[in-house]
């Protein structure tokens, strides 16, 4: 699936006025700043990877979850699909191309430091409508609070107050929660969100508990079979 000129273009005019991007990494990597690093898969993806937003790695490779973090989701992925383990870093990025990749705003912040809230609503319009219009998947794997909770800006309090009271649950990471995302233009959809914490090593009460967690989202949400045979999903 391409970003269509349209959506890309919205982003990158969100972006020229964006204070808080690390420029020093886009710089050191040759890469343009407004440009959005979103790994949109195929259209019909039956299954996303949602987190918070892209790191240095990211930026050097154009591609989101390819970090140290994003190595702990895609190699599992690898392992699941095809039963070993992968053989080498294209290997993790060769599996990536099944999926559909996306963050609450797809441009590195400095420090790696969670964009505002206020930034997050900017963005949310136009991430929404990439998840509603051009992804034709509906289930989501989360990574982290911020992810999980992005489902409720610019949404209804019902919609906000569901997802808080979902996060409080001891069982938040075995089960999962369908919520509708609402457009501006009043289109909507339903996705099933299966969050997780954040892989990350900062992370320290979740970041070992994280492998077992993956893979038993994998089992549950039959990612390997419906991966394989997108089109029965």
């Amino acid at each position: 699936m391409q970003l269509s000129n349209v959506l890309r273009d919205a982003f990158r005019r969100e972006a020229e006025h964006l204070d808080g991007v690390d420029l020093e990494a886009y710089r050191q990597f040759d890469k343009d700043p407004l440009e959005p690093v979103i790994g949109l898969g195929p259209k019909d993806a039956p299954v996303g990877i949602f987190g918070r937003d892209p790191g240095r790695q990211e930026i050097k490779h154009g591609v989101p979850f390819i970090g140290s973090g994003g190595q702990k989701v895609r190699t599992p992925l690898y392992e699941a699909l095809y039963g070993e383990s992968p053989a080498d870093f294209e290997a993790t990025l060769e599996v990536g191309r099944h999926v559909f990749w996306a963050n609450t705003v797809p441009y590195k912040p400095v420090g790696n430091k969670a964009w505002s809230m206020a930034i997050k609503k900017r963005f949310q319009p136009l991430m929404a409508e990439l998840l509603v219009s051009h992804w034709q998947g509906r289930t989501l794997i989360t990574l982290g609070r911020e992810a999980f909770l992005w489902f409720g800006i610019n949404q209804p309090k019902n919609v906000r107050q569901a997802l808080d009271a979902f996060w409080k649950q001891e069982d938040r990471f075995e089960a999962v929660h369908a919520t509708t995302l609402i457009l501006e233009n009043g289109e909507q959809a339903t996705f099933e969100l299966a969050p997780l914490p954040h892989p990350s090593p900062l992370n320290q009460t979740w970041y070992k508990r994280f492998p077992r967690l993956f893979e038993a989202r994998l089992k549950e949400l039959n990612v390997a079979e419906r991966l394989s045979n997108p089109q029965e999903s």
